[in-house]
């Protein structure tokens, strides 16, 4: 996996966990599912490129 690539995964995984924070604070139930959406993408890109990684070696 290359290095911007984890950090656009981390990136990505933090706004999530933000967004999610704040629809929690806000009781905004769509802004908190938008979150916990973009973790798991985040989550689901970074074991892709994991799985490449492995095969690349």
């Amino acid at each position: 996996m290359g290095f911007s690539d984890k950090i656009e995964n981390a990136k990505n995984d933090l706004v999530g966990k933000g967004k999610e924070a704040l629809g929690d604070a806000k009781d905004d139930a769509s802004l908190e599912a938008e979150g916990k959406a973009e973790q798991t993408e985040a989550d689901l890109k970074q074991a892709g490129e994991k799985i490449k990684d492995a095969f690349n070696k």
